[in-house]
């Protein structure tokens, strides 16, 4: 054996030793913190049972799926489902109003919590903030059954507050509810007002993680509270607002579904109907199982391209991402 052979081999060897010390470092390790990934199991067990085993049913877009045969037992059809999305006129309008009501969404609701969590954040009155705070956290725990009823009883056109509103200034009340026109306003409108407190805490909660010391020094600077917000608490947040936008991104064909359920009715189908209402009249009103997994396929798949580019523009743009 040759000098260059044997030291080929002693480092061969001391790679192989070191690989092993870290294997035995690393189970060291999660033998010291098994309790830890005991707390695991049950998250573990939710995912796997709740959201990796229903995936076996993605077979049906597949398939002209019969109820009586099962997934086995159906007729394979390939792309069949697919061409027939593609080619539904119905799905072009489901799919625009869902591109709508999302895009609305985010324009005008993605920055409120954001804003509101800058202001809260100067107020220097605890009692008068966490009343605040209380406030405008308490309708994300109304389920939108109760949010529904209760603004179609403030929408009434009989002895509704806003008609009568309305009518106290010589206008001619609203339905609200049943109009193309205003639905949408109406849909994007609840949805604020339910769920912008609630989504504010993690903008909250990101400031609060921000160095005091930082403000105090632009105070000695004479910075006042406008500028802290701009210099300090935007940009110290900003890895947080790319994160959920980018996580916003994902959802983009997730219009509020069970929001517009209990609010739409068929005339304003024309605007209201979004992917999640068409899957659910389609899959349980007319039993077309295929179809309906088939457009929830497609959902899926343009939701998981979305949020991955959306990662990868925030990298190359604000060099934050997600992964």
């Amino acid at each position: 054996m040759n000098l260059g052979t044997g030291a080929t081999e002693l480092n061969r060897k001391s790679r192989a030793a070191a690989a092993r010390s870290r294997a035995a470092s690393k189970w060291r390790i999660a033998w010291r913190n098994r309790d830890y990934y005991v707390l695991l199991i049950p998250g573990l067990l939710f995912l796997l049972l709740f959201k990796y085993t229903p995936l076996y049913g993605v077979l049906i877009a597949f398939q002209d799926f019969n109820i009586f045969d099962g997934i086995r037992g159906s007729e394979w059809v390939g792309l069949e489902q697919f061409h027939k999305l593609v080619q539904s006129e119905e799905f072009g309008q489901v799919f625009m109003n869902t591109l709508l009501i999302s895009v609305y969404k985010i324009v005008l609701l993605f920055p409120v919590p954001i804003l509101i969590a800058l202001v809260l954040n100067e107020v220097r009155l605890m009692f008068f903030k966490r009343t605040i705070q209380t406030i405008i956290y308490l309708p994300h725990f109304l389920s939108w059954v109760i949010i529904s009823g209760l603004f179609v009883t403030i929408l009434s056109t009989s002895g509704g507050l806003v008609n009568n509103i309305i009518q106290w200034f010589g206008g001619e009340p609203i339905s609200f509810f049943v109009s193309n026109q205003y639905f949408r306003s109406l849909v994007v409108f609840t949805a604020g007002w339910k769920e912008v407190g609630w989504n504010a805490i993690v903008f909250i909660a990101a400031i609060a993680g921000i160095d005091q010391e930082q403000y105090e020094a632009a105070s000695i600077d004479g910075a006042g509270r406008i500028r802290r917000m701009l210099y300090i608490s935007l940009p110290g947040i900003l890895p947080t607002v790319v994160l959920m936008f980018i996580l916003r991104l994902g959802s983009v064909l997730d219009a509020g579904t069970e929001q517009i359920l209990t609010m739409y009715n068929p005339v304003v189908y024309e605007t209201a109907d979004v992917i999640g209402t068409f899957v659910y009249r389609i899959g349980l009103g007319k039993m077309d199982y295929s179809f309906s997994t088939a457009v929830g396929l497609f959902n899926s798949v343009v939701g998981f391209i979305l949020i991955v580019s959306g990662n990868y523009i925030s990298r190359k743009l604000l060099k934050r991402g997600i992964w």
